[in-house]
């Protein structure tokens, strides 16, 4: 397979994933802000913009942080390359550049995914539509994915998308945490403490966690407890254990097609064997915040390396 074939796979599924996050903070947000006063309710606001990793963006075009303002800036700011129409024409351009190898199914439930939500999003936003914008583009992703499971062979075109698909995913869910962990906690007095239940339904909602966590802790909303979920609980595809074991499992399959391994293969197999051996009580140890800084660096040089490894850019 070509590097810039690879490359496009990739990229394709990274910005799905990012793009589906991103509705995904806007519907917590939403939640949030239309059950608080209107300082809470821009506290939530804000959160939601820093989580997304546009505070600068936006503050340079917005002095508040009314919902109306974030969503559309987070939707469909022309202003904003990292808006969801940003990323969702950037997941049809990888699609086209990557046509050769993904199926017909899956190139028309992101060509159609895309027309929908750029007529949709021709126009601002309103609070009565924004809850149809979400919806579009968690369905747009959920479209896509079930094309690519139920139509491509399990070959390099495949794994190549689901290494970013889980690597994206991860990344996400370990920025979220801890931005949310640390405005929530922002002493280390306060870990294990009670605290506002609807704020950690929130961090789990932004993950679309909240329903299985209540399955397995019987409605026990816990600090710890949520970080062990959310950090190493492997049954939860969006776990940080989760999103590593499978990432591995994509790149052994794509070593095994290619009769070798790379640089990319070593990371990711220390980097999982460090996440399997700890306990929920080593990370609290270690510091939370130190523990998602060294796990997002190390998934920046596994993505690195996988670019290296398979000649995206050559």
């Amino acid at each position: 397979m070509l590097g810039r074939t690879a490359n496009g796979l990739f990229w394709m599924f990274r910005y799905l994933e990012r793009a589906e996050n991103t509705a995904r903070l806007i519907e917590a947000g939403l939640r949030m802000g239309l059950t608080r006063d209107v300082v809470t309710a821009e506290e939530e606001w804000r959160s939601v913009i820093a989580t997304s990793g546009q505070r600068a963006a936006y503050e340079a075009k917005h002095g508040t942080y009314t919902g109306v303002q974030a969503w559309n800036f987070l939707l469909r700011d022309k202003a904003n390359p990292n808006s969801v129409l940003a990323m969702f024409e950037m997941v049809r351009t990888n699609a086209r550049l990557a046509r050769n190898a993904i199926s017909g199914e899956v190139w028309e439930a992101v060509n159609e995914s895309w027309m929908a939500l750029r007529d949709f999003l021709a126009r601002p936003v309103s609070q009565q539509s924004v809850g149809e914008a979400v919806a579009m583009v968690r369905h747009a992703g959920t479209l896509a994915h079930g094309a690519m499971t139920g139509s491509m062979l399990r070959d390099a075109s495949f794994h190549f998308a689901r290494a970013g698909t889980h690597l994206e995913r991860a990344d996400s869910t370990a920025r979220i945490l801890d931005i949310k962990y640390y405005l929530l906690l922002p002493s280390l007095a306060y870990v294990g403490s009670s605290l506002d239940t609807s704020q950690w339904d929130t961090v789990l909602r932004s993950v679309s966690g909240d329903r299985a966590y209540r399955w397995i802790n019987a409605g026990q909303i816990d600090a710890r407890r949520i970080v062990e979920f959310l950090v190493l609980d492997d049954r939860f595809p969006r776990s940080l254990a989760f999103c590593h074991s499978a990432l591995r499992e994509n790149l052994a399959a794509l070593a095994r097609g290619h009769g070798s391994e790379g640089h990319a293969h070593a990371l990711i197999r220390d980097a999982h064997s460090r996440l399997t051996a700890l306990s929920v009580d080593d990370i609290f140890r270690g510091g939370l915040h130190e523990f998602l800084l060294r796990f997002m660096a190390d998934n920046a040089a596994i993505a690195e390396a996988i670019a290296a490894d398979y000649r995206f850019l050559g």
